[in-house]
């Protein structure tokens, strides 16, 4: 069977290959991401290209990286110039989500699940196909699948994926990392803080570790999400913004609804706040601390580890403060023999989070994985009682490598740029060059959080669904035109700079004369600068399509 579009009606249905006209062009796709509605009509949106990252199971796992968006329409000379500007920046939008380097995929795997949720399915939801029965948390091409529903050949798509082969003791086992990012009140860095009326949490990537050896199968799964209550840390030309608790929100509620599902999904929950307990980050740890215990559940347990103060000075031995803390804990994880046989159930998580759920929480979470990890691999014969995984050289380059890519990959789909620390993830300490790293992205971050971040969110909004293009609409939100501020005073300062330069530069007859200049033009550039940073947000790049009612 071939699947049929009809471009003028919009309609899909499977026709015989006999009905394909032999004069029809043709190309070779490797999968269908869906269709979007966009100014000049519909689109279709196709993989071109994918690459194998490996076997996860015995199922082979593919990266799309390639892509097209096709009109049905064979012309837009119906739109009028506004229009095809809208029409040109949607498409870029599009284009820029598709090649954030994130897609993965299976046709014969649920990339989606966990291997504990798929152990404990019924006959009849393997029988279903895996778009039907994926966790739509995960699916990021859901909102333009809508109308392939009733396609079962269409996969779904998520996020990061590490696969390695490995000996220790002579004996081969396969592991892997999955990353999969909610695309619940997803977005980025400064623009989605907090939790939605919902309860879903911003950069909400629920990270399965699986070991597979001689059959057995083993997971371990944690979860990272931003602080669960209703606030926000808009961009305004600072290096930090402040954070800011609303104050309208019912955030016990919201924290509520966070936490009823995650115990729902994972059972019972390990709180790790790593955020500081000082300075603009501290209203949010007690106001964090106060709410969990407003709860009043034995489901969900609270530790507050203040990252920054702890590990000052490269201290980072002081880690191993908080893995003692919740060391009971590290031993829950899935287990099943060659048989299908279940031998253990992971009843809770670690749910992590730093201020951006990032770096900090990285570097966390690598470390608890790896202590699981030692006890799957212990379990299950590789590692002989009594030994580490420290130990086994090789393969602890291999273990740090992998989850520093995983810390990349999470950080470049939220924040822009790689994660910071991962010198420490990859080597096990800090080093100088890892420093100077951590300094030239933190320059990157502060470059695309307040002039470029405003598109991506728009980008992913569109892509998501949260905003949908009416087709020639007059009235887009993308010809809003802006504030004079936004170009006066900027010219005003370079100006007032450059003059500045100038007298310094080419000196007046007399001293007080080049200082009257100097000390003149000097406070102008001045003063127009801080004009721009008193307004701050006027100068940022903000998002301008689905997020008006998420910013206030």
């Amino acid at each position: 069977d071939a699947l049929v579009i009809d471009r003028v009606s919009s309609e899909i249905l499977l026709s015989g290959r006999k009905d394909i006209p032999a004069s029809a062009e043709t190309r070779i796709i490797c999968g269908i991401m869906g269709t979007i509605h966009l100014v000049a009509g519909m689109y279709l949106v196709v993989i071109t290209d994918k690459v194998k990252v490996g076997d996860l199971l015995g199922h082979a796992v593919w990266k799309a990286v390639g892509f097209d968006v096709i009109s049905y329409k064979k012309t837009i000379l119906h739109l009028n110039d506004n229009q095809m500007q809208d029409n040109k920046t949607f498409l870029s939008m599009i284009n820029g989500v598709l090649h954030t380097d994130a897609f993965y995929f299976a046709t014969t795997y649920d990339l989606t699940h966990t291997l504990q949720r798929l152990a404990n399915t019924s006959p009849d939801f393997q029988d279903t196909s895996l778009l039907e029965r994926a966790d739509q948390r995960f699916v990021w091409n859901g909102h333009l699948l809508r109308e392939f529903m009733s396609q079962p050949e269409v996969s779904p798509s998520i996020t990061v994926v590490v696969i390695k082969s490995s000996c220790i003791n002579g004996k081969k086992f396969e592991w892997s990392i999955i990353s999969r990012r909610s695309c619940f009140r997803a977005g980025v860095r400064y623009y989605v803080r907090g939790i939605d009326v919902d309860g879903h949490a911003a950069n909400f990537v629920e990270t399965e570790q699986i070991v597979q050896y001689g059959g057995s199968k083993a997971s371990f799964v944690q979860t990272r999400g931003s602080i669960p209550f209703f606030w926000s840390q808009r961009p305004n030309l600072k290096y930090k913004p402040k954070p800011q608790i609303s104050k309208a929100g019912n955030h016990l509620d919201g924290l509520q609804r966070h936490f009823d599902s995650q115990v729902l999904l994972y059972g019972r929950q390990v709180v790790l706040n790593l955020i500081n307990q000082n300075g603009s980050e501290k209203p949010l740890e007690l106001a964090f601390r106060n709410l969990v215990t407003s709860l009043g559940t034995g489901m969900v347990r609270y530790v507050a580890f203040d990252f920054h103060k702890e590990c000052s000075r490269m201290r980072w031995h002081r880690l191993q403060i908080l893995l003692d803390m919740v060391a009971e804990a590290q031993e829950d994880f899935f287990l099943v023999d060659s048989d299908g046989k279940v031998l253990l159930s992971q009843d809770g998580t670690f749910r992590s989070n730093c201020m951006d759920c990032l770096d900090r929480t990285n570097v966390i979470q690598s470390l608890l994985a790896r202590n699981s990890l030692q006890a799957q691999l212990q379990r299950m014969g590789v590692l002989h009682l009594g030994q580490k995984l420290e130990e086994q050289l090789d393969f602890e380059k291999t273990f740090k490598n992998a989850w520093a890519d995983n810390a990349d990959a999470c950080a470049k789909q939220y924040a822009g740029t790689g994660a910071l620390k991962t010198d420490f993830t990859r080597t096990g300490k800090r080093t100088q060059l890892g420093l100077l790293m951590d300094g030239w992205n933190s320059m990157i971050r502060y470059y695309k959080n307040n002039f470029s971040d405003g598109f991506r969110q728009d980008s992913i909004d569109l892509f998501l669904g949260n905003f949908v293009v009416e087709e020639a609409d007059s009235s887009s939100p993308l010809q809003e035109q802006k504030d004079w501020k936004f170009l006066t005073l900027p010219i005003i300062m370079v100006v007032a700079f450059s003059m500045c330069i100038i007298c310094l530069l080419m000196a007046g007859e007399t001293l007080t004369e080049t200082l009257a200049y100097v000390l003149f033009w000097g406070t102008a550039s001045v003063a127009t600068a801080g004009l721009i940073l008193f307004n701050g947000r006027d100068f940022v790049d903000a998002p301008r399509l689905a997020q008006k009612e998420k910013l206030d």
